[in-house]
């Protein structure tokens, strides 16, 4: 179900079954799997490929442009992995020329108001919690917990399975 109320640009490809809420934006260069939830008020930018079984929250923004001075318009993505839950006021910057793409991998959890940095790269079955900050080109590998409110300098690595408490 596509919301009439939601606006979807022409060249956007949404696969079979997706649900577009009120009020979502999706640009032109994006790729949507099947079976993903768009919640209301959701912002799907240019580069974003996303996908199937997905669920992105209310006010969250994926593929925004990065924060980063370096960046001067390249064509560059946001990878979001399968069975991905992406929650209310989520950002995911797109890459910037260093590496081109920003990945987060399948079965994550981006908790509310969390933030993914440009060039990061999560893997799979990864908690970001609430207001947890990944600055740029951070590596956080598979099963890793990081609480909220935790904050991550720039090329900054964390380890499989590792968990990082809360105000961090």
């Amino acid at each position: 179900m596509i919301s009439d109320l939601a606006y979807i640009h022409p060249s956007a490809h949404l696969g079979k079954d997706v649900v577009v809420e009120p009020f979502a934006y999706i640009a032109g260069n994006v790729v949507i799997g099947e079976g993903t939830w768009i919640g209301p008020n959701s912002t799907i930018m240019d580069g974003a490929r996303i996908g199937a079984k997905c669920k992105i929250f209310p006010s969250a923004v994926v593929s925004g442009i990065p924060q980063d001075l370096k960046f001067k318009g390249e064509d560059t993505t946001a990878e979001i992995g399968d069975n991905t839950t992406i929650r209310e006021g989520v950002t995911v910057n797109r890459g910037t020329a260093a590496a081109g793409k920003t990945v987060v991998g399948s079965g994550c959890l981006l908790m509310a108001y969390s933030h993914i940095g440009h060039d990061c790269v999560i893997g799979n079955n990864a908690i970001i919690g609430n207001t947890t900050g990944l600055a740029g080109e951070v590596k956080v590998d598979d099963f890793a917990i990081l609480s909220g409110g935790t904050l991550v300098h720039q090329f900054t690595h964390i380890g499989a399975h590792v968990i990082i408490g809360g105000g961090s």
